[in-house]
């Protein structure tokens, strides 16, 4: 079992697929995406930034633990984040998913391990029955 802690906004933000044109529906999208990994028997946690909407708020949807931010302003999810890893009595147990660099230099000074975004979303691909795909060049640092 893996217990993840993904930065919702990150992840989201990592595919062009219009997501701008409707952040929460994204942000819903992503949540119902990750319910796969939680009907394997994962512990699946998700932050966001920004407010909670009417349709997502903080609470168990899909199997997946949704959080939000605790303020506004720069680096509010990732703050909340690295509290969440700080917090866990085995913080190396914890795989932190974004691809915000000084996000993960900091999650991994505290134990945790660390997964582009890039990789979660073809990892989604492929359990969704998707074709399997390999990290980029990029994606695989």
């Amino acid at each position: 079992m893996t217990a993840w802690l993904i930065d919702g906004s990150n992840v989201v933000g990592s595919r062009p697929d219009g997501w701008w044109r409707d952040r929460n529906a994204a942000f819903g999208r992503l949540v119902t995406r990750l319910g796969v990994l939680a009907a394997r028997g994962d512990d699946v946690s998700v932050v966001f930034d920004g407010r909670p909407s009417d349709a997502l708020g903080e609470g168990v949807h899909d199997g997946v633990e949704v959080l939000w931010a605790r303020r506004a302003g720069p680096d509010a999810a990732d703050d909340r984040i690295v509290e969440l890893v700080s917090a866990h009595p085995e913080p190396s147990e914890r795989c932190v998913v974004t691809s915000d660099r000084a996000l993960a230099s900091r999650v991994t000074s505290l134990g945790a391990e660390v997964m582009g975004a890039g990789t979660l979303l073809r990892l989604l691909d492929e359990l969704e029955g998707g074709r399997p795909a390999r990290p980029t060049r990029r994606e695989a640092r």
